[in-house]
């Protein structure tokens, strides 16, 4: 069941993603490009932590992850700060 719910959080944010980026294609503003840029590394920190608690068993990933989720949030906090 653990697997399950990863994935579709996974593919939430692959999906916000994708609207997303399609949403900054067609529409050019700035602020789509960095939530943009936020969602895709969130969606790669969910393939991450499916990684760390169904492949590498042995080994903890708790670092990677919460380096791949703070790296993803920093775009949109540039972002939000920087962009007019």
């Amino acid at each position: 069941m653990q697997a399950f719910i990863y994935g579709l959080c996974g593919l939430t944010s692959l999906l916000c993603a994708a609207l997303l980026w399609r949403s900054y294609r067609n529409s050019g503003y700035r602020l789509l490009f960095w939530s943009a840029l936020c969602f895709t590394g969130l969606t790669l920190t969910n393939g991450v932590l499916m990684l760390d608690k169904f492949i590498f068993l042995e080994t903890d990933l708790l670092l990677v992850r919460l380096s791949f989720g703070l790296l993803s949030l920093l775009p949109l906090l540039y972002g939000l700060i920087n962009d007019e």
